[in-house]
């Protein structure tokens, strides 16, 4: 197994609340992105890149095989705490949003038998695909030159990538981003116009920290 290169975002982290917050070093040192940011639209692909990853059961899938299916594709590891967290986050998105035609698909860059044991443990309902370097790339092939973890990519059902999430993401974040998915599928927003309804949407959230007294 090839070895996985890891370094620790520290600039602006206490700033951002985000202490733990973990990059993987990729092929290029650009800056990342504050977490609960998004990643800039101008770089990310415009549809679903192809690759394949093993799933729980050691076959391999890609995400073409949810076709149909307005995608949630969240990059973790079981080291990364913020990806812990999020994780009931993203089973509670499965369960409310899978019957309006979403699908939650978590992609793991780590080892594959601490994934699997991670996940029967706290019993994650999801698909998972899972991978060491290999997922690292499928990430870089969403167009995003540094890779933070957890990260999060929303396409709509035609495999058009709406909004890119660097960081844990919380559930009016994710509602924001969804009903903006939401309106491309019903075809009264394209992508674009998605994107801005999105970014507005999240600028006004309270910022973390901003509520807590």
């Amino acid at each position: 197994m090839k070895p996985v290169a890891l370094a620790v975002l520290v600039a602006g982290a206490a700033a951002a609340g985000a202490a733990g917050y973990l990059v993987f070093e990729q092929r290029s040192r650009a800056p990342l992105p504050p977490p609960g940011m998004e990643a800039p639209a101008a770089k990310l692909a415009a549809t679903i890149p192809t690759f394949q990853l093993a799933d729980r059961d050691g076959q391999l899938r890609s995400l073409a095989d949810w076709s149909g299916k307005a995608l949630i594709v969240n990059f973790w590891a079981t080291w990364c705490a913020p990806c812990r967290r999020e994780i009931p986050l993203l089973e509670e998105l499965q369960a409310n949003y899978g019957p309006q035609g979403f699908q939650v698909i978590g992609i793991a860059a780590d080892y594959r038998d601490k994934v699997i044991a991670y996940a029967d443990e706290i019993g994650i309902d999801y698909p998972l695909l899972i991978g060491e370097q290999e997922a690292l790339d499928a990430a870089a092939s969403f167009g995003v030159e540094a890779i933070g973890f957890p990260f999060t990519i929303f396409a709509d059902r035609k495999g058009r990538i709406v909004a890119a999430h660097m960081g844990e993401l919380h559930r009016a974040e994710a509602d924001a981003i969804l009903a903006a998915v939401a309106k491309v599928d019903m075809g009264t927003l394209s992508p674009e116009q998605a994107r801005a309804e999105i970014e507005t949407a999240l600028a006004a959230l309270p910022q973390a920290g901003e509520d807590a007294g």
